[in-house]
């Protein structure tokens, strides 16, 4: 199933429904404002800079269900955005990624591209390692998110063809991006 039957509040407040990105490959990213990646910001919009006018978009998810990472609301981090990042791709209201109140794009997302583990050569994936350990152990052992800037690669279908845990760098999936473009 693809993830154009689903709908969702730009950041504005107007309802989008996903089938406006038909025939366009999509990064889906729950994204935050105060997090150690939240630098990603700007490889995000380098992407979106050099693809948009193949038929990219990137879709910015802003949450705080992470460390409270995003806690102002949706006209203080749109500003925050394009005041720090310059980012002009799509942005929407804050959602919930995880748990019963998760919005159902993300319960979708999950369910097509599952956790498959951080990076371990990776010093960010070891640390979200041990902290999870540490401090919510039962997340290592489903499909839900772990933490901020994770991205979902969808195709012009609307297929979700892979998940990137938040320690992959958005430069890192260009080759992913170029190959569905």
């Amino acid at each position: 199933m693809s993830i154009y039957p689903y709908t969702a509040r730009s950041i504005r407040g107007k309802e989008i429904e996903l089938e406006e990105y038909k025939g366009k490959v999509l990064l889906i990213v729950n994204t935050a404002s105060k997090c150690g990646f939240t630098h990603q910001y700007s490889d995000l919009q380098k992407l979106y800079e050099r693809y948009e006018d193949r038929g990219f978009q990137i879709l910015g998810f802003p949450s705080n269900q992470f460390g409270e990472q995003e806690p102002g609301t949706n006209e203080e981090v749109n500003v925050f955005c394009q005041i720090n990042y310059g980012v002009t791709f799509p942005l929407f209201e804050k959602v919930e990624v995880k748990g019963e109140n998760k919005h159902p794009l993300f319960t979708h997302l999950t369910e097509q591209a599952g956790f498959e583990g951080f990076d371990m050569n990776h010093s960010s994936g070891k640390l979200l390692q041990s902290m999870l350990e540490s401090k919510d152990p039962e997340a290592l052992n489903n499909d839900e998110i772990k933490w901020n800037f994770t991205k979902f690669l969808i195709d012009r279908e609307g297929n979700v063809i892979t998940r990137f845990e938040s320690t992959v760098d958005p430069l890192d999936i260009e080759p992913a991006i170029e190959a569905l473009l």
